[in-house]
């Protein structure tokens, strides 16, 4: 019983200090995002660039450890370029999704008013808004557009969202992964590179892709 006294005296004095401690500060960030697409059908595809833009909370425990949740409008997608002979057709895919990352973060103290701080966690997000399109360059003298379009079995522009019987690709609206990042911060600035890894397949089949995404991010504390 005494040792259970202990025990719950220990634990209330460690709740006392966390939540004397505990500090709420608020963020605005822009970034650049490289984004592709993994899985068998996307085995030769690109990275594309995107954006990302949000805003962010910190509620630190102690001078180390914080959580470090945001709400982010961020644009992902991929790049496939398909040859035949002197035809080329490039296919940018560009979902735009509105994502919740929640951070796990500790902080190391580098110099006066400069730290860097490491962080890792989930994220879920969910597809707002999307197109598949394809241009095509070459040599194309003697067909149109659509009968090349035709040849290759592709859509000009096509809903990524829209169901397949309604003319679209039928992709996957929400979306599940794991975040890494660092960042450098100097007195109310910060500088942050951060990595994403879906977990969610974005189609149906063994072969459906998930999202991979790295950024690098510039932010401002209040």
């Amino acid at each position: 019983m005494n040792s259970m006294k202990k025990g719950l005296i220990l634990v209330l004095f460690a709740l006392i200090s966390v939540v004397s401690y505990s500090q709420v500060s608020w963020n605005a960030k822009v970034g650049m995002n490289m984004s592709n697409f993994t899985g068998d059908a996307f085995k030769d595809s690109k990275m594309r660039v995107g954006f990302n833009v949000g805003v962010g909370m910190e509620y630190q425990f102690s001078e180390m450890w914080s959580i470090q949740p945001s709400l982010m409008l961020t644009q992902k997608g991929t790049k496939v370029e398909v040859n035949e002979e002197d035809v080329t057709a490039k296919v940018k895919l560009n979902p735009m999704y509105l994502e919740l990352p929640i951070m796990a973060a500790a902080r190391f103290a580098i110099a006066d008013n400069q730290n860097i701080v490491v962080k890792a966690g989930p994220y879920l997000a969910f597809g707002i808004s999307g197109k598949m399109k394809t241009s095509l360059s070459g040599d194309l003298e003697g067909y149109s557009e659509e009968d090349i379009l035709d040849y290759f079995d592709l859509p000009k522009d096509m809903d990524l969202y829209k169901d397949i019987n309604d003319g679209g690709l039928g992709m996957k609206r929400f979306d599940f992964g794991l975040g890494v990042g660092v960042a450098y911060e100097i007195n109310k600035f910060f500088v942050d590179l951060t990595g994403e890894f879906g977990l969610t397949k974005l189609g149906d089949g063994e072969g459906a892709p998930k999202n991979l995404n790295f950024s690098i991010g510039v932010g401002y504390k209040f």
